[in-house]
């Protein structure tokens, strides 16, 4: 039903209102002798029928699509048999259906997958005038629903079966081969949606793919580029001494119990720093990454200053050690250095940090 304007608003006087838009003329149908009817006021302001409302409000498509990745941070995507690009699980919001069940509806039914995906990462408006919608189809436009669809373990992923038409392959790819796989309007849709379930602050609203209100991630194109892979093994303590040390990088917290990330400008990708990147306190080495014939130190600190940036080429955020490792390529290890970075956080007497979108800092630099 319309809302409501201030001129519908009359006072209830028992009487029954006129039909929209009646206009008697003065004394028509009196009679003879009896004195004439004030004629009944025709609805003014923009009051409508409920007819007239309906057709006035705009016709759009509902879809519902499922971001999935794997243990390495690779997003699924499948082959159909109807289309040359890639495509997230998903499609129409059926008459009647909640987009949730549809999401659930669809994964089962193109993948054989039962699931329930309740945590909304995107809500994207796609124009009408979207590029490679065929004219015959009369696309009047879409809000596409984006869930979140979890990481799925190896099991989960070997359940996978397919239908005997429609879905011909999936496979897991790189955030940063998205652009090449899929219409270019579904892999902004999905790297936004990634990029906002790593910020964890809520579902992003898009129009065309793009982020209303960009964070930090969405500014610098994080996952634009592929991640630098660091596949070695973890191994705890210092790097022994006949190894040769590479690229040494710091852990180095905030009070808040978050750390420092450097985002190249150029390219999107992340790096922790050097451990040098700022002032510390409580420096400790407390591991190291076997790969390429040497070892990857990791040293953990406090941080309690930060000069002006160095390199104009890198942003510096503040980011939990999840959203750093997610950011990262690092391989099966990946889980047993996180839980040596909490080790070493917990050593150090800092916070647990809850998830929020990752903060950039100032140039000037700062101070705790």
């Amino acid at each position: 039903m319309p809302q409501l304007t201030d001129e519908d608003v009359t006072q209830d006087t028992g009487a029954t209102p006129a039909a929209p838009g009646a206009q008697a003329a003065s004394g028509a149908h009196a009679a003879p002798g009896a004195p004439a009817e004030p004629a009944p006021a025709a609805r003014p302001g923009t009051w409508m029928t409920p007819e007239e409302y309906g057709a006035s409000r705009a016709t759009l498509w509902t879809g519902a699509v499922v971001l999935v990745t794997d243990g390495d941070g690779r997003v699924l995507v499948q082959s159909v048999d109807y289309r040359p690009d890639r495509l997230l699980p998903g499609g129409a919001v059926d008459a009647g259906e909640a987009p949730a069940a549809a999401a659930a509806r669809e994964v089962y039914e193109e993948l054989g997958v039962e699931g329930r995906y309740p945590h909304g990462l995107a809500v994207d408006w796609i124009p009408a005038d979207a590029p490679g919608m065929p004219p015959g189809m009369g696309f009047p436009g879409e809000i596409l629903h984006v869930f979140d669809g979890g990481t799925w373990t190896r099991d989960r992923i070997d359940s996978v079966r397919l239908p005997a038409q429609e879905i011909t392959g999936i496979h897991f790819a790189e955030p940063a081969e998205l652009p090449a796989l899929m219409d270019a309007g579904d892999a902004r849709r999905a790297l936004s949606a990634l990029r906002a379930r790593i910020n964890g602050g809520g579902a992003a609203l898009l129009e065309d793919g793009r982020p209303t209100t960009p964070t930090a991630l969405d500014r610098l194109g994080v996952l634009r580029s592929r991640r630098i892979p660091l596949h070695g093994t973890w191994h705890p303590g210092p790097a022994p001494a006949h190894l040769t040390p590479r690229d040494p990088a710091g852990w180095l917290f905030a009070p808040d119990g978050r750390v420092l990330l450097l985002i190249a400008r150029a390219t999107g990708a992340a790096h922790l720093p050097p451990p040098t990147a700022g002032r510390t306190a409580g420096a400790l080495p407390f591991g190291y990454r076997y790969a390429d014939q040497g070892a990857h130190p990791r040293t953990a600190a406090r941080l309690t200053a930060l000069p002006p940036g160095p390199d104009p080429a890198y942003a510096r955020l503040l980011a939990t050690p999840e959203q750093v490792r997610e950011l990262s390529d690092w391989g099966p290890a990946g889980h047993e250095e996180l839980a040596a970075v909490h080790t070493a956080r917990i050593h150090l007497s800092l916070p647990s940090p809850p998830r929020t979108p990752p903060t950039e800092l100032p140039a000037e630099g700062c101070h705790w």
